[in-house]
């Protein structure tokens, strides 16, 4: 049944959230449910009483939740509403695959370059948390990512330098996640290039400036596609107002220094970022910047509806 986003009802999901979780809290939080590509760009496109987010950077790794993994993205997502963000690289039989460094050595049992493995042998590997534990977790393809969000939470999908976006709008295209799956793109080519693929999908854009902005809008690319990645600092506040009066989300990325001020001097920090206008804060610390900024929840929204529990 729809979730009535009021303050108090969100006492009941926030409260799940916890600092320094070890396991999957095995109790409900309100999912993400988008039923089409239209609803999709309606969920994306700016309101005044739209719902601050986070992204979990990397799919919200903690201790015992290795990054890029299934179970980090299921540890999240069962304590915040969140958007997912993860990285995708290739095996050597062009297998794609959840994995963020050109090389295995950091997060897996595994050495070498990945795109130096099959599929097969990346399968046999352990992940390994950012604390340096093995885990009993598996590298996930795209394939199993995309299948698990549906009806949990949205997706931003990194691609990496050697992956060719065709293989990923197709496989995005496969699994049926086109209202799900936005597409993180670091330039208008390459934006240009995802939309001429499939002109239905999200795509998260670099707009830090109005001169970016500018060549976004030349780009022949609709607003209705654009999430606004404003960089990893704060834009000024009228500059996201911009962004918001032409119905554009803004993504701020808190993770790196941003998060580790947050850390030091007080989650309220995550408070600031949003009233000066970041709509999703992409952080390292998902749960405990979703836990800061619920008291920024509008009492109602027409977002709402969106979200189910």
């Amino acid at each position: 049944m729809n979730l009535n986003f009021t303050k108090n009802g969100l006492l009941f999901s926030f409260a799940l959230l916890f600092l320094g979780c070890q396991s999957v809290t095995q109790l409900s939080s309100p999912t993400i449910e988008i039923s089409d590509v239209q609803a999709a760009q309606d969920f994306y496109s700016w309101t005044e009483d739209r719902i601050p987010m986070v992204s979990a950077h990397r799919g919200g790794p903690y201790p015992g939740f290795p990054e890029n993994s299934i179970e980090a993205f299921e540890n999240v997502s069962k304590q915040t509403p969140a958007v997912i963000e993860f990285d995708v690289a290739i095996s050597k039989d062009s297998v794609l695959v959840l994995m963020h460094d050109n090389t295995l050595e950091r997060t897996t049992t595994g050495s070498g370059k990945v795109i130096d493995h099959t599929y097969a042998e990346l399968k046999e590997l352990f992940l390994v948390d950012n604390q340096g534990t093995t885990t009993s977790f598996r590298i996930p393809t795209l394939a199993e990512a995309l299948r698990w969000s549906k009806g949990k939470a949205l997706l931003t999908v990194d691609v990496k330098r050697e992956v060719p976006f065709e293989m990923v709008v197709e496989e995005i295209e496969k699994q049926q996640s086109e209202p799900y799956a936005a597409v993180i793109t670091y330039s208008i080519e390459d934006a240009k290039k995802v939309y001429q693929l499939n002109p239905d999908l999200m795509l998260s854009v670099t707009i830090r400036n109005e001169e970016e902005l500018e060549r976004f809008e030349d780009s022949g690319i609709p607003l209705k596609n654009a999430i606004a990645f404003t960089g990893t600092s704060e834009r000024p506040k009228a500059f996201n107002q911009l962004l918001h009066d032409k119905g554009i989300f803004t993504i701020l990325g808190v993770l790196g220094n941003l998060d580790k001020s947050a850390a030091s001097r007080g989650d309220q920090l995550y408070v600031g970022f949003v009233q000066n206008g970041a709509d999703i804060l992409a952080t390292d610390r998902p749960l405990e910047a979703a836990k800061a900024i619920q008291e920024l929840v509008p009492e109602t929204s027409s977002k709402s509806k969106y979200f189910k529990k």
